[in-house]
């Protein structure tokens, strides 16, 4: 036997698909926020960390053209961030004049970049200090914005996947109990006497089953009427049909005692079946005025 399709089940499969779709989509759309959001903090970090860094910069004498690079111990740390204070001269190299302890020996641009600029290995903001010609740059690791970048990314899309499994879970679990009202449909109409004196489905429990309330019972008193109609008729049928079967019936008493020898034993038969009738007749009459059902059974030959 062919096996139906399951509303339940489609409608589970329906929202797991649901769940997942809009998972990715939300994901997506989290990534593409994060992604500039965590990039403009990180740029307004390195902008506020070149602002707080001018000022004890620019009152130290060592910045001078001659001085030689100085490394600034700074607290222990995974080398993401560092700073370098750079001269730039039209006749010499950029020089690198002071720089933190993970700042690279060599100058992070060769010539002065004011503002947001790129590194192949970092992300930095440029400001002049004392003169245009002295940059500091304040930079961090590409590799560290991208990790930010994935695990705020990568945070919201746990989030977000937790709950579209809550959600599946739960309109699941309503669904399951939305359809119930189906199966109690069915034990009703398992035991639905649709002959039995004002048959009734009753009220339904959800209103969508209205309409099949509605309709099963308008079937039911039409079937009610018409198996009233029949019967009536063939009650009335029945009855009728005593009179003349009982004229037959002493019609063919009187041709036995008047008939030839040789005709009694067919005109015994004719009245043997005759008196069969009369019982189907009588028994008819006696089903249909006490209204009980059939009771159907096989007769062994």
């Amino acid at each position: 036997m062919k096996t139906l399709p399951s509303i339940g089940k489609r409608l589970a499969n329906a929202l797991l698909t649901w769940s997942v779709l809009s998972t990715v989509v939300v994901v997506a759309a989290v990534w593409l926020a994060v992604h500039e959001e965590v990039d403009e903090l990180l740029d307004e970090t390195l902008q506020a960390t070149a602002e707080v860094l001018m000022i004890p910069l620019q009152s130290t004498v060592i910045l001078s053209a001659e001085s030689s690079l100085e490394k600034i111990s700074s607290p222990p740390s995974k080398g993401n961030f560092a700073w370098q204070v750079i001269n730039y001269n039209t006749d010499k190299p950029a020089q690198v004049l002071r720089g933190s302890i993970h700042a690279p020996l060599d100058a992070l641009h060769e010539a002065p970049l004011p503002g947001f600029g790129n590194t192949p290995a970092w992300r930095t903001y440029g400001v002049a200090v004392s003169s245009p010609n002295r940059m500091l740059y304040v930079a961090q690791t590409n590799k560290e914005r991208s990790e930010a970048q994935l695990e705020v990314a990568l945070g919201a899309a746990l989030a977000s996947l937790a709950i579209a499994l809550l959600a599946h879970v739960w309109l699941r679990t309503r669904a399951r109990h939305e359809l119930q009202p189906l199966q109690t449909l069915a034990e009703k109409l398992a035991n639905y006497d649709a002959l039995a004196p004002a048959a009734s489905l009753g009220m339904p429990e959800r209103e969508e089953l209205m309409p099949v309330h509605t309709s099963i019972d308008i079937l039911t008193q039409g079937l009610a009427r018409r198996v009233a109609h029949e019967r009536a008729f063939a009650a009335h049928a029945a009855h009728a049909l005593r009179t003349p079967l009982a004229g037959i019936d002493a019609q063919l008493a009187v041709a036995l005692r008047e008939c030839p020898p040789h005709l009694s034993q067919r005109l015994q038969n004719v009245r043997t079946a005759s008196a069969r009738l009369q019982r189907v007749v009588t028994a008819l009459l006696s089903l249909f005025r006490s209204g009980m059902n059939l009771q159907r059974q096989t007769l062994m030959g």
